[in-house]
């Protein structure tokens, strides 16, 4: 039987715990506080270590991953970039771009099917599937790097834009799509800075509607939109970006 570790249980984490399980691999729990070198001198060689933190701890974690688990990483976090995952001189990681939402005390939730690339990407795929949250393997790099930089647009956005408008996906956009269209502009710089790449920028508000029609009833903004706006202009300002739109937000 193969073997996946998941470093975090928390919401997301259980979902993949549950359709690994359903899909007949072994899952190895590493729970906050757990000593990782320890679970890792017992096992060695999984077929996938599933960093299941939230953003805010996912460098940490990858800081003190274990030696051996490198070339065995799966991330799964939101605002994720290249630029993430080469920081630790991790090369090939599998990554999924989640399009699911899992809240407390709720079944997961699809938008659309989740992509997924790297060495684990059928893996990853089925074991969602077994669970009925559609997933698709995408080829890495290029199409990787469009589908990740396509989720931090429609994130960004729409958290950042709620934080004027609140309400839906589908009221931001039918009532506010001017608006939206500057903020997810002004998203698009950063991540071009980001990556140090032009994206087609029609292809990504097309990408957007996609998701907002899979949950038009999505609320655009929660706990989280505070923080996604003072890293957002935190880039903006090393990039030396005007982001007007998103500076009046922050002086709300």
């Amino acid at each position: 039987m193969s073997e996946v570790v998941i470093v975090g249980l928390g919401q997301l984490g259980r979902v993949f715990a549950g359709g690994l399980l359903r899909a007949g691999h072994a899952v190895i729990p590493v729970n906050r506080g757990d000593d990782m070198e320890t679970v890792a001198a017992a096992h060695p060689a999984p077929d996938l270590v599933l960093i299941a933190v939230g953003e805010a701890d996912l460098h940490a974690v990858l800081d003190a991953l274990p030696a051996g688990w490198r070339s065995r990483i799966g991330l799964i976090q939101n605002e994720l970039l290249p630029r993430d995952w080469q920081a630790h001189r991790i090369a090939d990681p599998t990554v999924i771009s989640v399009w699911f939402e899992k809240k407390k005390g709720t079944d997961a939730r699809p938008l659309i099917a989740s992509p997924v690339a790297g060495p684990q990407a059928a893996l990853l795929a089925d074991a969602l599937q077994t669970i009925d949250l559609p997933a698709r393997v995408v080829e890495r790099g290029g199409a990787l790097l469009h589908e990740l930089v396509r989720k931090n647009v429609y994130i960004l956005t729409t958290n950042l834009a709620g934080l004027r408008t609140g309400g839906t996906v589908d009221a931001l956009w039918r009532e506010h799509q001017a608006f939206a269209r500057q903020v997810a502009g002004e998203v698009m710089d950063i991540q071009d800075w980001l990556t140090g790449q032009t994206h087609d920028r029609e292809a990504l508000i097309a990408g957007m509607l996609e998701a907002f029609a899979g949950d038009p009833q999505h609320q655009c903004t929660g706990r989280s939109a505070p923080a996604r706006l003072a890293r957002a202009l935190q880039h903006a300002d090393a990039a030396g970006l005007a982001v007007p739109t998103l500076r009046a937000l922050a002086a709300r």
